[in-house]
């Protein structure tokens, strides 16, 4: 099942989130699935546009990653944003993170964490 994810960044921090679901100390990149006749960076531009109340005005890809456990297949883009963030319902809370401190975990949306702070690094 194909899945969207953004790495949404806001003067020089990354803003993960917590969903209402989750354990209290676990957060992660914005994420959410396709609807029917969605493009994937129309997707995310969405669910940046619902789950945080900001109107990003571009979608970067990153890459696809294969979330096996999940079955799911993770498409990540960059987004850069300004503004006032307004959380969804769906969220409990967000962290603000600089990017210089962004480490990235090993399954799920982590890979992309770790492409696009690499690609980051090289230019």
């Amino acid at each position: 099942m194909p899945v969207v994810a953004a790495i949404v960044e806001m003067d020089g921090v990354v803003i993960l989130a917590r969903n209402r679901a989750w354990p209290e100390h676990m957060f992660g990149l914005i994420t959410g699935f396709l609807e029917k006749g969605e493009t994937p960076d129309a997707a995310i531009l969405r669910e940046v546009r619902e789950e945080l109340g900001l109107d990003p005005a571009a979608a970067h890809f990153i890459g696809y990653y294969p979330f096996f456990e999940m079955n799911q297949l993770i498409l990540a883009f960059h987004i850069p944003v300004r503004g006032e963030i307004v959380l969804s319902e769906e969220l409990a809370a967000i962290k603000r993170v600089p990017v210089e401190r962004l480490k990235p975990w090993t399954i799920g949306t982590g890979p992309a964490v770790r492409d696009w702070l690499a690609n980051r690094a090289a230019t």
